[in-house]
């Protein structure tokens, strides 16, 4: 059966949902490692910001899509890293994994205007981010450990009134990088 709706519930990730989750990720991804890589950053207490993994579901409420923000640093600073999203091959292109991205960065946005991280970075489609206000991390003075085009990756101020940190980026340990 093909989905036909387009209006999609958001919310953040409770207790009970880790298996679904999984699901979305194994389901979009052709391998487990971002399903495991959610799963690492879940245990990672370090990493790991409650209410910023962001599900989204259908109208029976089953889960379909999924975007996490995760604690990075960016020149030794707190930063968040925003991966993996994900959306069950049925629904992608539909708006799910774009509901589930704008829920997490509006959470994230709450938690930076009462002090908390004020810089989003990704590493994604250049074509697919920018619709979120990402722009090319170097002009945010953001570099990578990695070579990649420049407009893959990709950075967001949460609160443009506040300063972001400046540097490399060190992702959580479970990203390996």
């Amino acid at each position: 059966m093909t989905p036909t709706s387009h209006a999609f519930t958001t919310r953040p990730e409770r207790p009970g949902d880790e298996a679904a989750i999984r699901a979305v990720n194994i389901a979009a991804f052709p391998g487990k490692e971002e399903a495991d890589l959610v799963d690492a950053l879940r245990r990672d207490p370090e990493a790991w910001v409650p209410g910023l993994s962001t599900v989204t579901h259908d109208a029976s409420g089953k889960i379909i899509g999924h975007a996490l923000l995760t604690r990075c640093t960016v020149g030794g600073e707190p930063a968040l890293a925003l991966a993996p999203c994900a959306v069950v091959p049925a629904w992608q292109g539909r708006g799910a994994g774009s509901a589930a991205i704008r829920a997490a960065l509006a959470a994230a946005t709450e938690c930076a205007a009462a002090g908390g991280e004020n810089l989003v970075v990704v590493l994604g489609h250049a074509a697919y981010y920018p619709r979120f206000g990402f722009t090319p991390a170097a002009g945010w003075g953001v570099t990578g450990p990695f070579e990649v085009p420049e407009d893959h990756f990709l950075a967001l101020a949460l609160d443009t009134r506040r300063p972001t940190p400046r540097g490399e980026i060190a992702y959580p340990e479970a990203f390996g990088v």
